[in-house]
């Protein structure tokens, strides 16, 4: 037997491994999963009704080309069939827009620390991640990301709300940015906690995408609507893009179930925003109190909070978990902690409290 083994491509070496947010633990005190970003809400009965209905046919295969959902799609955002693109999550698309774009000697630039699969997929791509460090108070830096540019730039991350510090851009400095970067150059406006925003001054991607051929708009039912288990997300772009988007999908990678589910949540929108709303109340009473304990906290934008820890992180994340909460430590960094049931954030607030008086 040969000792050899298959060849692989060297890009694959090194690659980071991306973390989901840790479980709650079994079996143990009763424990909160605030790790995820995940909604803390079941599905709406309508929303299981259409799923258990959808799981009946299962059998067969999902319609590929998300049909239903695209008319919904449609009309929710007043674009063109044409100008849509689905995948298994907005992660899934922004890794088939890479796929569309950047290969071998190609450069994609995003901020950091942003979202943690954008390294990942970039470097499974075989381009190079040009990593543009966040300013101090935890925001992109528009302007040093303009000026990262180079002829081998084919793709720009702009996530906003920014994972996992929940900051934003707002509009004039977005638009300038964007009046910077070369027309054939792909920006993508990376929105998944876009429902969560309540600063006016943050623009809708969709109406910047409107006259900008160059700017993509991702978009998931994984977070506001509470459908992360179902994995469907989906970008609107001009034609081209989108075009190429549907081109490199898996085959059938939205599951009927998935479908089904974004339809029924796109027609309970009110209901599920009314949802959202309570966790911006919520997420306003976790700031404020965190802030009235002496931590400095970035605004948030997002249904999440991040505490900029440094060493302690690791130290802070085993001491939530022992007080009965699971939160996402970034090693040396800081905490990302989602705003979940009241219960959870009390119990976060008085480890935070406790901690805070620690030396």
């Amino acid at each position: 037997m040969s000792e050899t083994s298959p060849k692989l491509r060297a890009e694959l070496e090194g690659i980071p491994t991306y973390k989901p947010g840790k479980p709650a633990a079994a079996g143990g005190p009763v424990a909160y999963k605030l790790s995820s970003n995940e909604n803390p809400y079941p599905p709406l009965p309508g929303i299981m009704e259409s799923v258990t209905a959808a799981a009946s046919s299962f059998n067969r295969y999902p319609d590929m080309a998300c049909t239903g959902l695209m008319n919904e799609l449609s009309e929710r955002f007043a674009v063109p069939l044409a100008h849509l693109a689905t995948g298994t999550g907005s992660v899934g698309v922004a890794q088939q827009l890479i796929q569309a774009t950047s290969g071998p000697g190609d450069e994609v630039i995003y901020a950091w620390r942003s979202f943690e699969a954008y390294p990942i997929i970039t470097q499974i791509s075989g381009a190079r991640s040009v990593q543009v460090p966040l300013t101090p108070g935890e925001v992109h830096d528009l302007d040093a990301m303009a000026d990262a540019i180079t002829d081998r730039t084919r793709l720009i991350f702009v996530c906003n709300p920014n994972n996992p510090t929940g900051t934003v851009v707002r509009r004039a400095e977005l638009e300038r940015f964007l009046d910077r970067v070369p027309g054939d150059v792909l920006v993508v406006l990376d929105e998944a906690y876009r429902e969560f925003i309540r600063d006016p001054e943050v623009p809708d991607g969709v109406e910047l995408y409107r006259d900008r051929p160059n700017v993509c708009v991702l978009r998931t039912f994984s977070k506001a609507y509470g459908l992360a288990g179902l994995r469907v997300g989906f970008a609107i772009a001009h034609d081209r893009v989108a075009g190429a988007l549907r081109k490199t999908a898996v085959p059938f990678g939205v599951s009927q179930l998935a479908q089904e589910a974004a339809i029924a949540s796109l027609r309970a929108e009110d209901e599920l925003l009314g949802r959202v709303g309570s966790l911006v109340c919520e997420r306003t009473r976790v700031v404020d109190t965190l802030r009235g304990q002496g931590w400095t906290v970035a605004e948030t934008q997002a249904n999440f909070v991040w505490l900029r820890l440094g060493e302690r992180t690791s130290a802070f994340a085993e001491t939530c978990e022992r007080h009965g909460v699971v939160v996402r430590p970034f090693s040396g960094e800081g905490v990302r902690v989602t705003i979940g049931e009241n219960e959870a954030n009390d119990i976060f607030l008085k480890v935070t409290e406790a901690f805070r008086k620690e030396p």
